[in-house]
């Protein structure tokens, strides 16, 4: 009955995917109980976490996975792009993550913040994005859990990502790892720690503080998500 019942969700969640917006709209709420303000939306993508909360003009591209969270949050114009892979590991799923009752396998993105194309997030703890923080370019990796080698078990840790950050291309922010507001991850960078001092530039591997950024910098105070 399990399988039947997993196969029955999964056709049903494949008939919504290819809906025009406005019926995929209605069929999210009434059927799944999303959470969309009037003016979100979501292209042609697989985007099924338990709990889904969209403010206005929230928006997810064409192209996008995202399975097996318990819950996304994106706030006021806060977007997603496409080609993105975002993966979690449900609460009481399995045997794994039993030691960490407190583990959230949750995205939150603040209003206006902007993941671009072709990134993996890890959500097996939560990774929360904030306010006017862009991850740019291509293929960088946000990756919560691994295998702790002493306990020899699986363990996950969460990412903290602060307001007007700026996370160049190709970057690796592993479990554990913080960045604090009006910040700048350098391109390539694998950042593996707590930062603790906003408006640096943070570069290498690992990231370390390279310079302060000045205070004035327009990307600190831009209104809106949008970078003419």
């Amino acid at each position: 009955m399990k399988k039947l019942w997993q196969l029955g969700k999964t056709l049903c969640q494949a008939a919504v995917l290819v809906l025009p917006w406005p019926l995929k709209r209605w069929a999210l709420q009434r059927f799944f109980g999303y959470q969309l303000a009037a003016t979100a939306r979501i292209g042609y993508s697989w985007v099924f976490p338990k709990q889904l909360i969209m403010d206005e003009q929230a928006a997810i591209g064409h192209g996008n996975v995202m399975i097996h969270l318990d819950r996304v949050v994106m706030g006021v114009a806060a977007t997603i792009a496409r080609g993105n892979w975002v993966t979690g590991f449900p609460k009481n799923g399995a045997r794994h993550f039993q030691h960490q009752p407190e583990r959230q396998p949750e995205l939150i993105l603040g209003d206006h913040a902007a993941v671009t194309k072709n990134h993996h997030l890890d959500c097996t703890h939560s990774i929360q994005i904030g306010r006017f923080t862009t991850v740019a370019g291509y293929g960088s990796q946000f990756l919560t859990h691994s295998i702790d080698v002493v306990a020899n078990r699986q363990d996950s840790k969460p990412i903290r990502i602060g307001d007007y950050c700026f996370v160049g291309t190709d970057c690796t922010v592993l479990g554990g790892a913080s960045l604090p507001d009006r910040s700048v991850l350098g391109a390539k960078s694998l950042l593996n720690h707590a930062c603790e001092v906003p408006g640096q530039l943070y570069a290498g591997v690992p990231a370390k503080g390279i310079k302060a950024l000045p205070e004035d910098a327009g990307y600190f105070h831009r209104t809106t998500g949008f970078v003419e």
